[in-house]
């Protein structure tokens, strides 16, 4: 152990102490594309030059040599500049080489059909082949709001295949929502900005959910217009029925209107059923005469009370 931790102290120092300069740094490279590094001695030399399976460049006394492949197809490809100044010593050149994805793909695991409104789902991506591994985010989507993103601990040069999976337990607001997901490549500084990404189709949600009044009772005054509005939004569609003593007849509609109704005054129950339920409202009307009674004797007892009161202060001052 110790032994080791002397042969990277050394290898540290002397990648520090070695006088050639990199540029860039760091070198991030798609599969099969070119790259080009300059390596450059800062003091007199007896002779540097670039160590590479590929682009190898032979020794020379120039102060400037280049590393240059045109198509770099191999993976692990590790290239270091070396001089020889007091002795020898070299700075190897990191190199990241990436590739996007084939496909990045999107589907419901174990499920087929419309979803049903509070069930649990898992939505499942898939993503093939792309490398680094490490440099992957996977990024959730419902719409344009980003619901997870997931990174991966994985250390892989050459490409994989990954899958991840997003729980989901969807309501009514959500009928007809998109997801999709989306594989990025985070290559840091040195590589494409924006970075590189690719995304999968979008997974179009339909929901089934029962009928839900917003609210169970409303109460109308009856006039010439009186309208009786059961509509609901429900999936698959609701189908409506009416019960009441005062209707002698079946009625399927949703909407009750006093121009093709008669519509007395008293209650009015609607259902509306679809394969998963039903919910009902309660329509009270009531009378125009009983509110107006109400109305005039509210106003002539105040009227009456302020009569007496202003008698009363006028014969006693």
């Amino acid at each position: 152990a110790l032994e080791c931790v002397l042969n990277i102290r050394f290898h540290v120092s002397t990648q520090a102490e070695c006088p050639v300069q990199l540029n860039p740094q760091r070198a991030v490279v798609r599969y099969s594309g070119s790259v080009a590094v300059n390596c450059s001695a800062s003091v007199p030399h007896k002779g540097m030059g670039w160590e590479a399976s590929e682009g190898a460049v032979t020794m020379t006394r120039d102060s400037l040599i280049t590393w240059r492949v045109s198509n770099l197809i191999e993976w692990d490809i590790q290239p270091f500049c070396y001089i020889n100044h007091e002795k020898q010593c070299q700075v190897e050149l990191p190199v990241t080489i990436y590739k996007t994805p084939d496909s990045v793909s999107i589907s419901i695991v174990d499920h087929s059909g419309p979803m049903i409104e509070g069930k649990q789902y898992e939505l499942r991506c898939d993503v093939h082949n792309v490398a680094p591994v490490q440099d992957l985010t996977v990024k959730w989507y419902k719409g344009q709001t980003l619901l997870n993103q997931t990174t991966f601990i994985e250390n892989s040069k050459t490409p994989v295949n990954e899958t991840t999976t997003l729980l989901i337990r969807p309501d009514r607001a959500d009928d007809g929502a998109q997801y999709r997901c989306e594989a990025e490549l985070e290559l840091g500084a040195e590589g494409p900005q924006p970075p590189p990404k690719e995304t999968s189709g979008r997974l179009n949600v339909e929901l089934y959910y029962k009928p839900k009044h917003f609210n169970s009772t409303e109460t109308i005054i009856k006039n010439d217009e009186v309208t009786l509005n059961c509509t609901v939004k429900a999936n698959p569609a609701p189908t409506y029925t009416w019960h009441s003593e005062h209707l002698k007849e079946e009625i399927s509609f949703s909407v009750l209107q006093a121009s093709t109704v008669l519509l007395s005054p008293g209650n009015y129950t609607c259902t509306a059923t679809n394969s998963l339920g039903s919910d009902s409202k309660v329509f009270i009307i009531k009378s125009e005469q009983t509110v107006k009674f109400t109305d005039f004797y509210i106003f002539w007892g105040c009227s009456h009370r302020m009569n007496f009161l202003f008698h009363y202060y006028a014969t006693f001052p």
